[in-house]
Formats: structure tokens, C-alpha cells, sequence
């Protein structure tokens, strides 16, 4: 039985604490949250504390998972792993590339602790399959990706937590926030981009600093191309879409279902996302998957997991957008 540990008690925390519930092999043995009032919802069983430190040395969780807004995943994470603590960290796994590296060392530094990166749409029932397809070169190669986030979010979305809008606490808008697993599946897809041109701009008049509408071309080592789409400036939240196209054959994911295209015309349905029931349509389930999957690495000493080397490449990508964005330039990845 492994105990676990939630550091943050937001909106992401109501995925995490459900899942850990539901795990037989888990323990919920505490919470922590720097809000004193929110000690009335802490789950039944979970020690309530307001300082982390104190909840580690006290209560000596297995994992714990940050839960926490973007520009304290790094630092939390590094106090937790010298404490030594297994760590679940939400993405996004840093705020810019120079402290993704710094979190590189960190997991290198100290290859006694696990710290899985929340990048879990890589394990959504679609992706899962499709990323079967690829590798098994069936189909060929693949020579083309596209990946759209056509969502929206009101003014009030920033203004209740003005974190969301700064540089220097979310690091960036609609692509670190909303779209960070669409970029992580289109190289997790469709290979190692070595570069891109991009357009980043704000289209929306709410004062914050950050991007609200992205668009990319993407360059692939293998000789693909990809084009990356995203935005909060949407009438309103709509299904991500993901195509895959490889030499003799079409994929696309379209309201979390895998359909390959057939060459006569019409569609043919490969694979469904679960849902996971009361929450938002694009969280899925697989936060469940991911979780479980690396409580066994926890309890039996191996097993695969996203590390944090494994997710690096989704904040390089930003940058690297933003980059050519603000140059109007090409930007070279590898």
C-alpha cells in the first residue's frame, strides 16, 4: 500500500484525488493547501496542512503530487526530490526550456526518486492505438500532422486567477496552458521536429501578457510537415483534432475518436477515449491510467512512465513558437 500525498487544491486536484480514491493499492494520507479555508474540503481520512514541508516530514507520502500553478511545478518538485520524495507533477513540466533543462539535471541528479510528468493524453485509447498504426510502418511513413485547439476562454478565466495571464507565473498562454498535449502528441506521433515558422498573437482585448492565438508550420527530421493551430479566442470550447497522415493511409482523432479515412470515401471507426464522468470533456480519463501506471513503477521498482526528459520537448516547442512569433523568422529545434 502506498501513501500519497496532494500539494494544491484547485481545479486540477479534483482529477487527482478521485483517482488516487479509487486505487485500491493507494492511500490518500494528506492535502495541503496554502488557502486555511479549504481544510473543509479536504477528503475524509487526508491530514490537512498549509506548508508541504511539514506535510513530507510528517507524513512521509510515497508520492505526492503537484497540483500547483505553473511557476511552482519546478521549484516544489526540487524541495519534494531532496526531501526524498517521489513526485507526480501536473504539466506543464516547466515555464520555459532553460528551466526544463534544470529539471533534466534534477531527475539525473538523483536517479533513486521517480517524478512522472502529467502529459497524460499519450494514453487515451485513440493515441494509444494510433501510435500502434505508426510503428507498426503498415501504412509507411508518416509525411504529414496536423493538430487544432479551437477553444475559448472568458476574461473572467484570467481575471479569477490573474496567474494565468503573467509571463513569469504561467509562461506563456493558450500553448503552455491549453494546447501543451496537442504539441507533446504531435512529435510523440509523428517524430523529432528540427524546426518551424510560427505567428503568436493576441486577438482578444483582455490586458493580460500572454498569447491567445498561435499558428505554426512544423518541420520534421524525417521530411514531414505538420501544422499546429490553437487559440482561446473560439465562441467556445470545441473537440481537439488530430490527423496523421502516412504514405497509404489517413488518421484523425475527432471528438476523442480515432477514425482512419478511407480512400472511397467516408470513415472508419478505430477507437474511443473513456470519459471520465463530471468534469470537462477534454480532461478524458486517462489522468486514471497515467496515476496507476505509475504507482506499480513506484511498487515494483520498474515499468515505464513519462519522465520529465520525456516532456521537455512540449516547452522547447513553445519557445521555440514563440521565438519565431516575436522574430517573424524561421527557428531551428535540434
Amino acid at each position: 500500500m502506498k501513501k500519497a500525498a496532494v500539494i494544491g487544491l484547485g481545479d486540477i486536484s479534483k482529477i487527482h484525488i478521485p483517482v488516487i480514491e479509487a486505487n485500491p493499492d493507494i492511500t490518500l494520507c494528506a492535502v495541503c493547501d496554502d488557502n486555511p479555508e479549504l481544510k473543509e474540503t479536504a477528503p475524509e481520512g487526508a491530514a490537512f496542512y498549509t506548508d508541504y514541508h511539514e506535510m513530507a516530514e510528517k507524513e512521509k507520502p510515497d508520492c505526492v503530487h503537484v497540483c500547483l500553478p505553473h511557476y511552482l511545478h519546478y521549484p516544489v518538485t526540487k524541495e519534494l526530490v531532496e526531501m526524498g520524495c517521489n513526485v507526480f507533477c501536473e504539466k506543464p513540466v516547466a515555464l520555459n526550456s532553460e528551466e526544463a533543462e534544470m529539471f533534466v539535471r534534477l531527475e539525473e541528479a538523483h536517479p533513486e526518486i521517480r517524478i512522472g510528468i502529467c502529459l497524460q493524453n499519450r494514453l487515451n485509447e485513440s493515441v494509444e492505438l494510433l501510435k500502434e498504426i505508426i510503428e507498426s510502418g503498415e501504412y509507411g511513413q508518416v509525411v504529414g500532422t496536423r493538430g487544432i485547439v479551437p477553444w475559448y476562454r472568458p476574461a473572467e478565466y484570467y481575471s479569477a486567477k490573474p496567474w494565468r495571464g503573467r509571463w513569469d507565473t504561467a509562461g506563456g498562454g493558450c500553448m503552455i496552458n491549453q494546447s501543451v498535449h496537442t504539441l507533446d502528441l504531435l512529435y510523440y506521433l509523428g517524430g523529432d521536429i528540427k524546426g518551424l515558422n510560427a505567428s503568436v498573437s493576441q486577438i482578444l482585448d483582455y490586458g493580460i501578457e500572454v498569447e491567445d492565438t498561435v499558428t505554426a508550420r512544423l518541420d520534421y527530421v524525417s521530411g514531414a510537415k505538420g501544422l499546429f493551430f490553437a487559440t482561446n479566442a473560439n465562441y467556445k470550447n470545441e473537440a481537439v483534432q488530430i490527423a496523421i497522415q502516412l504514405e497509404r493511409g489517413e488518421f484523425r482523432i475527432e471528438e476523442n475518436i480515432l477514425y482512419q479515412i478511407l480512400p472511397e470515401g467516408g470513415r472508419k471507426k478505430l477507437a474511443e477515449d473513456r470519459k471520465f464522468p463530471g468534469t470537462h470533456f477534454y480532461y478524458g480519463a486517462s489522468h486514471g491510467k497515467l496515476i496507476d501506471r505509475f504507482y506499480r513503477v513506484l511498487e515494483m521498482g520498474e515499468g515505464e512512465y513519462i519522465r520529465v526528459k520525456d516532456a521537455k520537448m512540449s516547452i522547447r516547442l513553445i519557445d521555440a513558437i514563440l521565438e519565431s512569433g516575436k522574430s517573424g523568422s524561421y527557428k531551428s529545434i535540434l
